[in-house]
């Protein structure tokens, strides 16, 4: 259990927060996939990225992890046999990115994880694979992991990809298409969600030399036998993470300036400031860092299907704002490390707010939320680090299990609370 201390005057703080869990995942492998030797600096070290490492490192890829930087040998677009099952605890990213991954190895590769990870749904990228020809199946026929993928020099072509629930389906097939022999064309189906997420795959791409064509969203063409390039890379700070310090100063009336982070990010969630700003907010650009100044908070109406991993920062900056807040087109939400629409609703009510889910948005009404609540983290890292952001204007809010934050920013609580205790 973690209590939150209440501040006792405006926030005035630079915050520093740690390297991008989405584009650490992303270099890994990358770099995994490479001609040669690569030092990845700044990489985010969490239990979600480490899952990535651990199995890479299982695939046969050589891999040190030192002081300052990560070492990984890349193994030309090549994995060796792994017979030991290959666990990644609720790391929806890493299962769905290896998993793609796992089609460029050798023999049978089994992929599961923590009893939630094997509740959410991974078929449409199974789909996708066995359109290349790949065996790879739900071991329990349900569309979850377990998962049996089997390995094999991929020819390519041309698949259509569902992509409603996750991009990461779409991400997966980007990263294994330039090591086919013919390339592959992809059809994304109308739908896709967390769009930003493909662009940055896109990016980390490009960065390693590969080329490739694309039509908006709809339509994906990478050129086949290319190789990664091997070479120095450097993971720019979490614009997920920098979310929470600037709703600290949403809530509180403070100012948090996030170093690092610019609106120039391919991450989504660098326009969780544009929606503060609408909400009342004051929004700084500088060359190193963004800063938001707290305003009188009012309601708003936001399609947040780009930005998913910020809906429970801004359902919980929503309870002090004035009016309703209805946050939109976010199914996808149901099936992350928690059901997060009903979890967000569940503890806001817990402090006297409001809240309703549905099946694809959530609405919240502001007010004044009370204190002396133990707030669920249902295990999940977003709701406890979101709702540590009510205890600075609400007493007595109490995180359980605060050690779940592990999973993406292990010393967040240090960074939280230096914050408004230097």
């Amino acid at each position: 259990m973690k209590e939150i201390q209440p501040i006792q005057s405006p926030i005035q703080a630079e915050v520093t927060v740690p390297g991008s869990k989405s584009y650490t995942h992303r270099t890994f492998i990358a770099a995994a996939l490479s001609n040669g030797d690569c030092t990845i600096l700044n990489s985010l070290k969490s239990e979600d990225t480490e899952y990535t490492l651990h199995t890479l490192n299982q695939l046969g890829i050589h891999i040190e992890e030192k002081e300052n930087h990560v070492f990984i040998r890349g193994g030309y677009g090549q994995f060796s046999e792994c017979n030991n099952p290959i666990f990644l605890g609720n790391s929806g990213t890493s299962m769905r990115l290896l998993a793609g991954i796992g089609a460029l190895g050798k023999g049978d590769y089994t992929f599961t994880g923590s009893p939630r990870l094997c509740e959410r749904p991974i078929q449409d990228l199974l789909d996708a694979l066995n359109q290349l020809g790949v065996s790879a199946y739900a071991l329990h026929k349900n569309g979850c992991p377990p998962l049996i993928v089997s390995g094999k020099p991929l020819q390519g072509g041309s698949i259509t990809l569902n992509c409603t629930k996750s991009s990461q389906y779409l991400s997966a097939m980007l990263l294994i298409a330039p090591c086919t022999q013919n390339g592959l064309e992809i059809q994304v189906q109308p739908g896709l969600v967390s769009k930003p997420y493909v662009d940055m795959t896109l990016d980390i791409m490009r960065c390693f030399g590969i080329q490739y064509e694309r039509d908006r969203y709809d339509r994906f063409f990478v050129p086949g036998k290319q190789t990664y390039q091997a070479g120095t890379y450097t993971v720019e700070p979490d614009c997920s993470q920098a979310g929470y310090f600037w709703a600290a100063a949403a809530v509180t009336g403070g100012k948090v300036k996030v170093l690092g982070v610019t609106k120039n990010s391919k991450q989504g969630d660098v326009r969780l400031v544009e929606v503060f700003e609408k909400m009342g907010c004051n929004i700084t650009h500088s060359s190193d860092g963004i800063t938001v100044e707290g305003g009188q908070l009012k309601s708003i109406r936001v399609d947040m299907s780009d930005m998913p991993d910020m809906v429970p920062t801004l359902a919980v900056v929503s309870a002090f704002a004035k009016g309703t807040t209805t946050i939109e087109n976010v199914a996808h939400l149901t099936v992350k490390e928690s059901n997060r629409l009903d979890s967000v609703a569940t503890e806001l009510r817990k402090m006297g707010i409001h809240a309703d889910a549905t099946a694809d948005a959530i609405q919240i009404e502001g007010g004044t939320p009370k204190g002396n609540v133990d707030i669920e983290t249902y295990n999940d890292h977003r709701m406890a680090m979101c709702f540590a952001v009510a205890g600075l204007k609400v007493p007595h809010i109490r995180i359980q299990n605060p050690k779940c934050v592990q999973k993406s920013f292990p010393n967040f609580f240090e960074v939280f609370e230096g914050m408004y205790r230097s």
